[in-house]
């Protein structure tokens, strides 16, 4: 077996801070995700190995008066103040990444965190969301416990560190294969990795520093939203624990289709029904807009499916509700399907009228069309 000394490039004499800058380096220089030269991982564990011994007070003690031999058939627990090799390799690693290493960690768990957000579903009307509207909603949520102040301990008590971890939040097994010796940092299973533990618990709330409630919240839908549409409400989600903020509330919207009526971003479509004597003479009928009941003019020589328009009676922009989409109807020509006899003779004569021989009808049948306009 090579010399743990060697492998770190370190005197017999080096202290701790020599130990772990020597690691380190070549902790980076010879990691597999780095380095893809054959022997690179194997050299990585060996210098793992060596830094896990020489880390450790016991086990470097041990191994400068008896060697390997000294170390018996599995590796020691190292300081736990000093958290090792590996950690120190993943904080080096992983710092980067948003400050995922096991030191911002456990500094997170130990300090305050937090509240998470929770979401809403809220269905509500096609108008509500045309023109807005203020809605009373029940959320469930965490609240800060009122009789412990959020600590989870009875009042006049408060949290202790804990026994298991000092207080670190980590613990760590050192684990022998043969492919080298491994160190794993895991979460407190008695502190879940918080540090302290509570001795007295909160009889309100469990220990826990919050619970859960039901609470009742105004919310303000604004003008022009659609389906899928997220409002977020500032600090009513879970409340946060050992003194951390609130999480956020974000309540996402479905619309109920409308009945006639159908939209595509601002503007509004839905379908009007005439008759073929309307399209061709042309009326003003009343339409449903989402304003209400409106009148539309049709005018004469209207084809079928045309398209008219009304401005500024559709959707309102979000953000800005003064500024209107349109209002777009199709018109549908319906055209009868059975006759009567007078409707009949009249079309007859009207077809023969736009033909060079029938025009000489025209006069005979002229009160006749006067009075089915008139009807119709």
């Amino acid at each position: 077996m090579a010399d743990y000394y060697d492998m770190l490039g370190v005197s017999r004499d080096a202290d701790n801070d020599a130990l772990k800058q020597a690691y380190r380096r070549l902790a980076r220089k010879y990691h597999p995700d780095i380095n893809k030269e054959p022997g690179a991982e194997e050299r990585f564990k060996e210098i793992g190995r060596a830094y896990e011994v020489l880390g450790d007070p016991q086990q470097r003690a041990r191994y400068d008066q008896f060697g390997e031999a000294g170390l018996g058939g599995a590796a020691g627990m190292p300081d736990m103040g000093d958290m090792g090799g590996f950690a120190d390799l993943f904080e080096t690693f992983f710092s980067g990444f948003g400050g995922s290493g096991p030191s911002a960690g456990r500094s997170q768990r130990r300090g305050p965190q937090q509240g998470d957000d929770l979401r809403y579903d809220l269905t509500i009307d096609f108008n509500s969301a045309v023109f807005g509207q203020e809605k009373e909603i029940t959320i469930p949520h965490l609240e800060t416990c009122d009789t412990c102040g959020g600590s989870g301990a009875k009042p006049g008590s408060g949290p202790t560190t804990c026994g298991t971890c000092g207080g670190v939040g980590q613990v760590r097994r050192a684990t022998r294969t043969p492919f080298g010796s491994f160190t794993q940092v895991a979460e407190c299973p008695t502190c879940s990795g918080t540090g302290q533990v509570i001795a007295n618990p909160c009889s309100s709330c469990g220990g826990k520093g919050v619970k859960q409630v039901r609470k009742k919240l105004r919310i303000n839908i604004p003008a022009g939203v659609d389906s899928g549409t997220r409002l977020r409400v500032s600090s009513e989600g879970n409340a946060g624990v050992r003194g951390g903020p609130s999480g956020d509330l974000y309540v996402f919207l479905k619309v109920k289709p409308h009945q006639n009526l159908r939209r595509d971003g601002l503007t509004i479509h839905s379908d009007v029904n005439v008759s073929y004597l309307q399209a061709i003479l042309g009326d003003i009928i009343e339409i449903e807009t989402v304003d209400g009941t409106t009148s539309l003019e049709i005018p004469s020589g209207t084809q079928p499916n045309s398209i008219l328009t009304l401005e500024n009676k559709g959707i309102p922009k979000l953000g800005n509700p003064v500024a209107r989409g349109n209002h777009c109807i199709e018109v549908n020509v319906k055209l009868p399907i059975r006759l009567s006899d007078d409707e009949r003779s009249l079309l007859e004569g009207l077809a023969q009228h736009h033909s060079a021989k029938g025009r000489q009808h025209h006069h005979h049948n002229s009160g006749l069309f006067s009075r089915l306009f008139r009807q119709e």
